[in-house]
């Protein structure tokens, strides 16, 4: 059975690759969190350029950006910020480190947020692309960067070594859930958002699209979580 997300924190950072990543991930989640008062940022390594194939990237990326932005405010997030590092082509290493150990520092988090960084998604057949497992790694990795003044000084503010957990999204052996009921509507609504990706992508209607993804996903772990639609997450603790 899934432990229900720790609740005594007051601010959370989502750090991920590509716009959309959050909005297939766990948006409903943040929708709940942020009604609850919790203030929760997002941080993107990425504008999602070579996400689209039929634009180019100077097309794609502001795009892309505003429908991020919107999928954000969808669910209570008005804090969105971008680091330009390449679309598909993000290297794991010092920079993008020091780049999200900034942010940490600049935003204070106790709960740090990100994607699934596994070599394959759940299912163990689909392989996972190379942003996501940089990224991922990287954001963990920058939680104790964070907190160590001889690590990046200087970069970003004081040193923060309050983050408490880090959630890992989308795993395929999730420890915890969110119970997403009241943050349902509004995680549909911030996929939609993505609606030029999602053309992209399917022929399917987009609001159909999103409403079926959204809603198949959080039913997925519902036996393991009292029969809740759930959001799910990999915790680990510091």
């Amino acid at each position: 059975m899934l432990a229900p997300m720790p609740g005594d924190w007051r601010r959370a950072l989502a750090v991920v690759a590509h716009p959309d990543d959050l909005e297939y991930g766990c948006a409903a989640a943040v929708a709940v969190w942020t009604a609850e008062g919790r203030e929760v940022s997002y941080l993107l390594a990425t504008r999602g350029e070579a996400g689209i194939d039929g634009l180019t990237p100077e097309k794609a990326a502001p795009l892309r950006e505003c429908e991020q932005r919107a999928g954000a405010a969808a669910v209570g997030v008005s804090s969105v910020e971008f680091l330009d590092h390449a679309d598909g082509v993000i290297e794991y290493g010092p920079r993008l480190r020091r780049d999200i150990t900034a942010a940490i520092r600049r935003h204070r988090p106790e709960l740090l947020i990100t994607l699934n960084f596994d070599d394959t998604w759940p299912g163990g057949i689909a392989w996972n692309t190379p942003d996501h497992r940089a990224v991922g790694r990287a954001t963990l990795d920058a939680a104790a960067d964070a907190g160590n003044r001889w690590i990046f000084p200087g970069v970003g503010g004081e040193p923060w070594d309050g983050v408490r957990w880090m959630a890992v999204a989308a795993t395929a052996s999730p420890t915890h859930a969110v119970d997403v009921t009241a943050g349902l509507e509004r995680g549909v609504r911030s996929l939609l958002e993505h609606r030029a990706y999602i053309e992209a992508l399917t022929d399917e209607d987009p609001q159909a699209y999103a409403r079926a993804f959204v809603e198949d996903a959080v039913r997925q772990e519902a036996d393991r979580f009292g029969g809740r639609p759930a959001v799910t997450f990999r915790l680990y603790t510091r």
